[in-house]
């Protein structure tokens, strides 16, 4: 099945879950999606797999690094007419604090989106939305 089928049909019935569970990486690391309305949240639950730091226990950062980037190229297929995946020019990421072991939660936002390349910011947070452990800038080539 092809990523503009899946899109389609994720469009049609206005749920996600889908899309996500096509993307390998984010099946691996057990990714979800919660769309209501308009607002789309990117979901990283809890996962013994995921952590990297078993002293605290914390998540792995290459872990919350790759749910940012599947957040955002996710983000970006669900806004696309006809949609392609995107592909990371450049992500960076401030990792504000140690991502405990809890449920992780991403929210995207388009700074730019013009006929080749789109600008998205992601924050990622886990107790509280204004606690953020991680935010990143990226830019991601629409071909």
């Amino acid at each position: 099945m092809s990523i503009e089928s899946i899109v389609q049909q994720c469009r049609e019935s206005n749920d996600y879950e889908t899309l996500v569970n096509a993307i390998p990486y984010a099946r691996t690391i057990g990714m979800g999606c919660i769309k209501a309305g308009d607002e789309v949240i990117f979901t990283l639950p809890a996962n013994p797999s995921n952590i990297g730091n078993p002293t605290l226990p914390a998540i792995h950062g290459g872990v919350l690094g790759g749910f940012i980037e599947q957040a955002a190229q996710l983000h970006l297929l669900m806004l696309m007419e006809k949609p392609t995946f995107p592909k990371v020019i450049d992500l960076s990421i401030d990792y504000l604090s140690a991502g405990l072991f809890r449920d992780s939660f991403a929210e995207c936002r388009v700074l730019r989106m013009g006929r080749r390349i789109a600008n998205v910011s992601v924050t990622v947070w886990q107790a509280k939305k204004d606690e953020p452990v991680a935010t990143a800038r990226t830019h991601l080539l629409l071909s």
